[in-house]
């Protein structure tokens, strides 16, 4: 079992950053690829970015493409997202997720990732 918990969400004024934190324990991530992703009350949840397991490849929605940032950290079994330029459109609770290696063609699709975070509310005023 991995157990994932999210931080560093908040109210931010248009245009400012924010960067949310996923600690990991129970496991180290090495084996994972790991995800962002954000849901807005009564929509589906939305693929926002990932990283591989050893942090040189990632992917991007077209939406945050230029303007987040995804890394980790394996020693400190933690991922991030830096959010930069933030929009009123980008508000959603941000989950983190952790999908098994060898599953990258299914990156976008929610039902491969094994282990989810909670969320971390994020709100962008305009």
């Amino acid at each position: 079992q991995v157990q994932l918990v999210e931080s560093g969400g908040g109210l931010v004024q248009a245009g400012g950053s924010l960067r949310l934190s996923c600690a990991a324990s129970g496991r180290t991530l090495t084996n994972y690829d790991m995800g962002w992703f954000r849901q807005v009350p009564g929509k589906e949840r939305d693929f926002v970015a990932i990283i591989n397991w050893s942090g040189d490849i990632t992917d991007y929605a077209d939406s945050v493409k230029g303007r987040f940032t995804i890394s980790r950290d394996n020693a400190k079994n933690t991922v991030y997202l830096q959010m930069n330029s933030l929009k009123p459109e980008d508000t959603a609770v941000y989950h983190c997720a952790a999908q098994s290696s060898g599953r990258w063609f299914w990156r976008k699709s929610t039902e491969r990732y094994d282990y989810w975070g909670q969320g971390t509310q994020v709100t962008v005023s305009s």
